[in-house]
């Protein structure tokens, strides 16, 4: 009873402490389809992906009510870094459902047009308000609306104690009139937070050591994996693992230990298990402690990986290529930056298709051969085998009426109508399809598969095709893997090297598309399509990751759009939505959300893209 009546109290303060409008809330997750779109439209930088931050202790001053009940310690604000802007998960602060939705526009709108970013916290934000109320008149009467109902929620100055009344004042007279404002001066305490304003990337606690940290770890196969359902941004810290007071000392009872008889088999947790409450635990961590205690984890980290001694690696037919990469940070292209090496399988035996690949190849390559050169007849030509016994008609007509009439074109010929299109396949062999599809096949048995599959289709075509597969360890080492090139014929010896694929090493995917443009440019064909079949975005140990890989490989296909090529990716990321847009556009690429499913799709997304090709 006690615990009933408790629960039924704790629900009851919290919800009469509560400042917000539950019942007016917009969720981030309602915005996710247009606020990148409306980011980008104005001016905001294409690179940033738009996700829900995590909330912060803001530290201001909160009513009794809310002290007792335990809420509005924290707030989610409206943040960026080089990678991400921050956006609350959702929002509830006014009473008007449209007025919380119209400030998700405003913040958006906002970081689209922060101009000046290493300003201070409240000049930065009068800057940015200016300029967003200048490109975008059409803001200032909700800007107005939002002002109006941010100072009505506001602590009143004259409630305050004198140098945080001070502040207060500036923070008001900022919002309501944007650049009056030179400098702020903090009070004793916080301020209320702004929910209007961009803020800092939220403060880090006291100590050097800590870090943020962006990268998400590879998780190791058979472990249990559980992903953030709201895709929040979460910061961390590197500290020091904390060493015992007496690590040498071992406190037990003697009574504690079991006797033979006494034994019982029970399955006990570890310290090495997964904890199942862990998620829950990270929703009330605002920064994550990270360290390093040198035992196995639960998560993999990122290995400098050795390769292979010369008399196991592949062999090496072309060694040196140097090739350029983009540098987003400097705004400028490092020439001769990357080394490539043209790789072939040194023990590839040639061999025939595996048995299970057999029905679905024959299917493909009698629906392929409808794509194959034919014959047609084409009227109206000058010469030919046959009369063109209508144009032939209309001719002597024309010619009775008087009319002038032009030399006719009165035959029939029998041509073969070829299929003007060369295409490239470019397949990622990174470290990463060594992961587990399902109980029976890797990303990289799928791969295989899908490259043999597009091989047999291709091949009852006649179309020409090349394929390659990549992987890399740093600058240095771009491992570029001659599958089939356009001039040899798709038989058993490019079975054999497909059949010898196996999981690389890292994705620096730039220098493998630059690469890849360079052989299918000096095709002579009329459309010339790059396909890019790939598991995850562009990564590699020496800084090439994150923003920088992106940028990198968005270049690269810039370039080769500019060569006339037509890039476009096959991925079996689930997360490629977050960047494959800003890489390819919303049209340049497609995501195959059942791995197992590549083989089949690939070819018919083949025709897809090259039906028209004739």
């Amino acid at each position: 009873m006690e615990e009933f009546v408790g629960g039924l109290w704790d629900k009851l303060i919290t919800r009469t402490a509560y400042r917000g409008f539950p019942k007016a809330r917009v969720e981030l997750k309602d915005m996710e389809k247009i606020a990148p779109i409306f980011f980008r439209a104005l001016g905001g930088d294409a690179g940033l992906n738009v996700r829900a931050g995590t909330a912060t202790e803001h530290g201001a001053r909160r009513g009794w009510l809310e002290r007792v009940a335990g809420v509005g310690e924290k707030i989610e604000l409206a943040w960026s870094d080089e990678n991400t802007l921050h956006l609350p998960s959702s929002i509830d602060i006014y009473p008007e459902r449209e007025q919380n939705r119209e400030l998700y526009l405003w913040l958006i709108a906002l970081a689209a047009h922060d101009v000046a970013p290493d300003e201070s916290w409240i000049v930065r934000n009068q800057k940015a308000t200016q300029a967003t109320l200048l490109a975008l008149p059409g803001m200032v009467s909700r800007y107005m609306k939002l002002t109006a109902a941010e100072i009505a929620r506001r602590p009143s100055p004259a409630s305050l104690p004198p140098a945080d009344a001070a502040a207060e004042s500036a923070i008001q007279a900022a919002l309501c009139d944007p650049g009056s404002v030179d400098e702020y001066v903090p009070g004793r305490r916080p301020p209320a937070p702004v929910p209007l304003w961009l803020h800092p990337e939220p403060p880090a606690a006291a100590g050097e050591s800590r870090k943020a940290g962006s990268a998400e770890p590879e998780q190791p196969e058979g472990g249990k994996v559980e992903r953030d359902a709201d895709a929040r941004k979460r910061r961390a810290e590197n500290v020091e693992m904390p060493k015992p007071d007496s690590p040498f000392i071992l406190l037990f009872r003697a009574e504690s230990l079991f006797s033979w008889a006494e034994y019982v088999k029970v399955n006990r947790d570890l310290d090495e298990d997964d904890n199942e409450d862990a998620a829950k635990a990270a929703e009330d961590l605002e920064v994550m402690s990270v360290a390093q205690d040198g035992k196995t984890t639960a998560s993999r980290v990122r290995f400098d990986l050795d390769l292979p001694a010369e008399a196991d690696d592949d062999l090496v037919l072309a060694d040196g290529i140097l090739l350029p990469e983009w540098n987003y940070r400097k705004q400028s292209l490092q020439e001769k930056h990357c080394r490539l090496q043209m790789l072939l399988a040194r023990d590839a035996e040639p061999c025939e298709l595996p048995v299970a690949l057999r029905a679905n190849a024959k299917r493909l390559r009698n629906q392929f051969q409808a794509l194959a050169p034919q014959r047609a007849r084409l009227r109206a030509q000058t010469s030919g085998s046959d009369l063109d016994l209508d144009a032939c008609v209309r001719y002597q007509a024309e010619k009775a009426s008087g009319a002038p009439v032009s030399e006719p074109g009165l035959y029939i010929d029998s041509r073969n109508q070829l299929r003007d299109l060369s295409c490239l396949l470019l397949a990622d062999l990174s470290l990463s399809t060594d992961a587990w599809v399902n109980n029976s096949a890797r990303v990289i048995d799928v791969i295989r598969d899908s490259l043999m599959l597009f091989g047999e289709a291709l091949a009852a075509t006649g179309d020409r095709f090349a394929l390659y597969g990549f992987s890399s360890v740093r600058r240095e080492n771009v491992r570029y893997h001659l599958l089939k090139g356009f001039d040899e014929r798709y038989d058993g010896t490019i079975r054999g090297r497909l059949a010898a694929l196996k999981p690389g090493f890292y994705t620096r995917m730039g220098a493998a598309i630059r690469h890849s443009a360079a052989i299918l440019s000096k095709q002579k064909s009329a459309r010339r399509l790059l396909l890019i079949l790939t598991d995850g975005k562009p990564n590699d140990l020496d800084k090439y990751e994150g923003r920088y890989g992106i940028e990198d490989t968005r270049m690269a296909i810039h370039e080769a759009r500019r060569l006339g090529l037509t890039p476009f990716c096959v991925t079996i990321d689930e997360e490629a939505g977050d960047y494959l847009p800003h890489l390819f556009g919303a049209g340049g690429y497609v995501v195959v959300r059942d791995a197992a499913m590549l083989p089949q799709v690939l070819p018919k997304l083949y025709v897809q893209l090259t039906g028209n090709g004739h």
